[in-house]
């Protein structure tokens, strides 16, 4: 199983996972945050086109992360997997056939991979967010919730690479001229991690076992790549130049997970 970002941030958010057997490659993008275009160039830089994908599977309604959900469906006929609470809140579209519910805990399988979705505290309708494993290994997606309840821990035991947002610098949020309702939500307990409740969860989640972390979703207004490397590698116990950020135009690269 491997996987890259292909671009993350405010501005779009999407994250491709490929785990190839013997008989078939399985391809599932987590969130599509982009217009139809942006997603075929960004798909056509890895020699893929939205037809090889397996699924697509939404954590939650906001644009940067539903993007071109519906458009893509409707072209290529592929399922998309979300909550029924993500459905609605985007006015429950018609899927033609192709909208697939999940729940919390519950399964779902594309091609060879399972995906365990989990519920995160956002200013979301029904946000859920992924552990994705092939058997072997385990993969965990955690953006865009504002703290780490017992239940996103739990369900982060054990995983061999994380992609993990790094939202904004506490400080900087704070100098920001984001108006005051928006400095609150951002920082607030249903909002975004910051680089330091980011790295409480990568100390927490670290074992000799774990691969990868990749930092996503940084604010381009309210972080710098720099700060969040150091708050990782402190995390981490490793060096500032082998921690992997996410940016928004070209995302991150293969990773095995």
């Amino acid at each position: 199983m491997r996987f890259r970002s292909l671009g993350s941030g405010s501005s779009g958010n999407g994250t491709l996972v490929e785990v190839r057997s013997e008989s078939r490659t399985s391809r599932l993008l987590i969130d599509c945050g982009f217009n139809l275009r942006q997603l075929d160039q960004r798909l056509a830089r890895e020699g893929l086109t939205a037809s090889d994908l397996d699924a697509v599977f939404i954590t939650h309604e906001h644009g940067d992360h539903i993007g071109c959900a519906h458009a893509l469906s409707q072209r290529e006929g592929v399922d998309v997997w979300m909550s029924e609470g993500t459905w609605l809140a985007t006015g429950a579209p018609d899927y033609g056939g192709r909208l697939r519910l999940a729940r919390d805990g519950e399964a779902v399988e594309v091609g060879e991979m399972q995906l365990q979705p989990f519920t995160v505290p956002h200013d979301a309708r029904e946000p859920l967010q992924l552990r994705c494993t092939d058997g072997a290994r385990v993969l965990g997606v955690l953006t865009d919730l504002g703290h780490a309840s017992s239940h996103v821990m739990a369900r982060l035991a054990g995983i061999d690479a994380l992609v993990l947002e790094f939202n904004h610098d506490v400080a900087l949020l704070s100098q920001s001229r984001y108006p005051p309702f928006l400095k609150r939500r951002v920082g607030g307990n249903y909002g975004h991690l910051s680089n330091a409740a980011a790295a409480e969860i990568a100390r927490a989640v670290h074992h000799p076992g774990l691969r990868h972390v990749v930092a996503a979703h940084l604010s381009a207004q309210n972080n710098r790549p720099e700060i969040v490397r150091l708050a990782m590698a402190e995390a981490l116990g490793a060096a500032e130049h082998e921690m992997l950020t996410a940016d928004a135009a070209g995302g991150s690269p293969w990773l095995d997970a």
